[in-house]
Order: C-alpha cells, then structure tokens, then sequence
C-alpha cells in the first residue's frame, strides 16, 4: 500500500498510527453547526429577498409574509456575524486545530498535499493523505470561499441592512457610509450580495460531497468527526 503521509506543520498533523485523535473542541463544532443553520436560512431567504414572492391579496397589513422571511433573515444574519467574532476569538484559546481554519496553506508540503488531494479527487490516486485536521486542498477552500466568503456577505449585508437603520445608526456608521460608495450604489451592493450567496452555496455543495465522500473512500471520519470531535482512522497499520 502506498505511504501518503507528507510531513507538515503542527497545524496539518498527518499520520498513520493513530486509531483516533480529538480534533475539534466543543465551541467549534457547536459553532459549526449553528453556522450551517444560519447560512441555510440566510440562503432560503435570501432567495426570496432578490425574488420577492408575487403580491399577495388583501390588505398589506394582513400580509407579512415577507417581513417574516426579511426578520429571519436578518436574525440569522446577526447569529452568523457574532458567531464569526466568537470562532476568531477560539482561534486564539483553543487548540491548534482551531486555528487552522484562518491559516491559509503556502508552505513546499501543503502544495504538494493539495496537488496530491487534487488528483484524489480526480481519481488519479489510489489513497488520500490521512490528516487528523483538514487536508491541504480543504484548508485553503475553507480560507479562500468559506472565510473570505463570510466577511463578504457579513460587511455586504450589514451595509445594506445599514440603509434600513437609517443615518446615525452604527450599522450605518460602520458599514454603510463607507461599503456602497465603494461599489457605486445600494443596487451593486444588492447584486454582489447575492452573488456571494450562490457562491456560498456552490461551497456547502463541494463540502459535503466531499465530507461524505471522504467518509466513505479515505477510510477516516469526517462528518462523525464534527460530532463528536474525535477524528477516526479505519485503515491504521503499525
């Protein structure tokens, strides 16, 4: 059997003794998964907001409909941003592992570990590389779309929720007075928040296949992992 294990840094253990290793602390898989339902609600209403639903009959007062869907939206908005400033601050306090979400991959062995997942990937490798954190190609996907991503849609939406509050209000002073002047207008501002959102989309897709199929083909843990934290190796050998 070939030997994928390439050496790295602290932040990209990889190994192929371990039976099991604990990964992810409590704070970050609770964050994990009340993220996930953030953005899924934020994505479902999101959609509405740009397409908003055909008019209802009757009286607008008997109708809120979407003032529900706009309150979710900026409810879950508000979770997703508070829960970004509490995943930065366990970078800071939790384990190494922790931190690797904001630690883009540049060193020789992570490119060489993303071209190898790469292949993988492509099904031109027979094993991927076992790591007990992300995997090289998964680091750097997570940094560039999920990270950058997030402070995208994050600034976007607080300048476009900024106009709502109107002048004064410090989601317009932080936000607003300096976001859509640099896009040019509140409608740019519209446009590429919702472009971020079907590129958040297309992540989500590409990370669970990939979480899934990692499950089922690299022979350890991946969605079990972000549930119980512990990362499992089904193929350890001495």
């Amino acid at each position: 059997m070939a030997d994928t294990s390439i050496s790295t840094d602290t932040s990209h253990e990889i190994t192929k003794h371990a039976e099991a290793v604990y990964v992810y602390e409590a704070p970050v898989r609770i964050w994990h998964w009340v993220n996930a339902l953030a953005i899924t609600v934020l994505c479902i209403t999101g959609y509405f907001i740009g397409d908003p639903l055909p008019t209802m009959p009757g009286e607008a007062s008997d109708n809120y409909l979407m003032g529900y869907i706009r309150f979710a939206h900026f409810t879950a908005g508000y979770i997703l941003a508070v829960g970004m400033l509490g995943r930065i601050y366990w970078a800071f306090v939790g384990n190494h592992h922790a931190k690797q979400l904001f630690i883009p991959p540049v060193t020789k062995d992570h490119i060489k570990g993303m071209l190898h997942e790469v292949r993988w990937y492509a099904f031109m490798e027979k094993e991927s590389i076992k790591c007990i954190g992300h995997n090289p190609l998964a680091q750097l996907a997570m940094f560039t779309m999920f990270v950058f991503g997030t402070f995208f849609m994050i600034i976007t939406g607080f300048a476009l929720y900024g106009e709502g509050t109107g002048m004064g209000s410090w989601q317009y002073e932080m936000f607003s007075s300096w976001v859509i002047p640099l896009f040019g207008q509140s409608q740019d501002v519209h446009t590429f928040h919702h472009l971020g959102m079907w590129l958040i989309i297309i992540f989500v897709i590409a990370h669970v296949y990939a979480a899934i199929r990692e499950d089922i083909m690299s022979r350890q843990s991946m969605v079990s992992t972000m549930i119980s934290g512990w990362r499992m190796f089904k193929d350890t050998r001495p």
